[in-house]
């Protein structure tokens, strides 16, 4: 177990000198997540009664829409040099790859999710402190859920010529009832008449984490075969 652990942690400190020295995926997130939220915050107004009830949704397609294209390059070191084959012929558990890779890639959009929350909260005039435990809870539940799908389909996606637009379309569908729970929570802590709402679709978050991560580390090891 101890090895399996070290494995594990192994690919994940990988990932992070990559991306240190690198900066590849979190740049593409906030890049890409910072202009939906500027473009957005020009399209509706601030203060308006119908801006307070779509800025749930917005802050969502802003956050999944940057988690995709950041995941587009979750494998993308690997091809490099057949760094992958050396993965796969190493002594190791496949299981111990998606772990690794999944840690990486959740600390990557923990991180580029926690600047898009400032920056919306600041343009959106967004009241995030009253509630910034329950929000970071809901944040971290649906981020470790795009994660979780993301990592088996961007190894899914890893050796196809169009990987750039096959991710999206296998992740999307998967993650519907994700993004609907998410932004219901996220919605039901910007409004004291819906906070009962909070505690059910915090469950549907957890239950879906759980099923889809033991199921995608079950497949894992299957994908990355092929």
């Amino acid at each position: 177990m101890n090895l399996f652990f070290r494995q594990v942690l192994a690919i994940y400190r990988k990932d992070l000198l990559a991306e240190w020295r690198g900066k590849e995926m979190i740049s593409s997130m906030l890049v890409f997540g910072l202009l939906v939220i500027v473009v957005f915050s020009f399209a509706f107004e601030p203060d308006t009664e119908e801006t307070a009830r779509l800025m749930p949704g917005l802050l969502w397609i802003a956050m999944g829409f940057a988690a995709i294209l950041g995941l587009n390059r979750s494998f993308s070191g690997e091809l490099r040099l057949g760094a992958l084959q050396g993965l796969l012929l190493a002594p190791m558990d496949r299981s111990a790859i998606y772990l690794g890779k999944l840690c990486g890639n959740l600390t990557f959009m923990l991180l580029a999710d926690g600047v898009l929350l400032v920056c919306f909260a600041v343009l959106y005039n967004f009241s995030v402190l009253p509630v910034l435990w329950k929000l970071l809870v809901v944040v971290f539940l649906g981020t470790a859920g795009f994660a979780i799908v993301g990592t088996l389909f961007s190894a899914v996606a890893l050796n196809t010529r169009m990987s750039e637009v096959l991710l999206p379309i296998l992740q999307l569908p998967i993650t519907v009832p994700l993004m609907i729970a998410a932004i219901e929570a996220t919605a039901a802590l910007s409004n004291p008449s819906r906070t009962a709402d909070y505690s059910g679709w915090l469950q549907m978050l957890a239950a879906f984490d759980i099923i889809f991560f033991v199921l995608c580390l079950w497949l894992f090891e299957f994908v990355i075969e092929e």
